[in-house]
């Protein structure tokens, strides 16, 4: 299949660092697939994400979306970031308006889209996540299953194309990450697309089309899970 994301000989060294965090990284992101990214603590993985939507340029190498380089340009960067959500690992990082309703709005709003078109999207968004209940709470009295939801209907709310995940699952319950998935399918159910980093090979190995290993700033392996698990090295 086409790539959605292309990822090009990335490198990138975070200010006062010696060890780069990428060192000529490369990865292709099929449209439409399960992406699993898999690797140690500090192998790269986060890194590369936050290339994937512009939330840090690289200081060598490409990145490309739908086949069009990023020129990281103010009408660039916020197209690619319509178009390529992102939810961290801690949702604390991205939940700061006073209510769940504002959190989930502000992409939204910030898209130029009217009132009327944004609270159906916010709407769209909640049910989606099973949270409709929870709009009008105030995003500091949730508990940290509330949280991951609310973060997740913020970034579906801005309509992505792709939706990438950085180890939300891990430290949510069984039923909490049953439902998480479960939106992850209806996703992909409509041609889109999820990258999502995680620790646990079994959700790698039976969740994911493609696994992506890395191993020192690098991706070291791209490949189905059935190969992937089946190279001891």
């Amino acid at each position: 299949m086409k790539p959605i994301l292309e990822l090009v000989n990335l490198y990138y060294c975070y200010p006062g660092q010696q060890t780069p965090a990428l060192a000529d990284a490369t990865m292709s992101v099929p449209a439409g697939c399960r992406v699993a990214l898999v690797g140690r603590n500090g192998s790269g993985k986060t890194t590369i994400m936050l290339h994937c939507n512009g939330i840090l340029r690289p200081q060598k190498g490409s990145v490309r979306f739908a086949g069009q380089p990023i020129t990281y340009d103010r009408n660039c960067l916020r197209e690619l970031r319509r178009r390529v959500g992102i939810i961290f690992q801690n949702p604390d990082d991205q939940l700061f308006s006073a209510s769940v309703c504002q959190d989930i709005s502000f992409g939204p709003l910030n898209l130029g889209l009217n009132e009327h078109e944004t609270e159906s999207r916010v709407q769209a968004a909640a049910e989606m996540c099973g949270i409709t209940d929870l709009l009008e709470r105030p995003t500091h009295a949730l508990s940290s299953g509330q949280k991951a939801r609310v973060a997740l209907a913020g970034v579906l709310a801005m309509d992505p194309l792709v939706l990438i995940a950085d180890e939300i699952v891990g430290t949510l319950d069984p039923w909490m990450r049953k439902q998480i998935f479960a939106i992850f399918e209806r996703l992909l159910a409509d041609g889109k697309t999820v990258l999502m980093a995680t620790h646990d090979l079994g959700i790698a190995r039976h969740w994911a089309d493609l696994i992506a290993v890395m191993d020192g700033g690098r991706v070291i392996a791209a490949d189905s899970p059935d190969r992937i698990f089946a190279d001891d090295a």
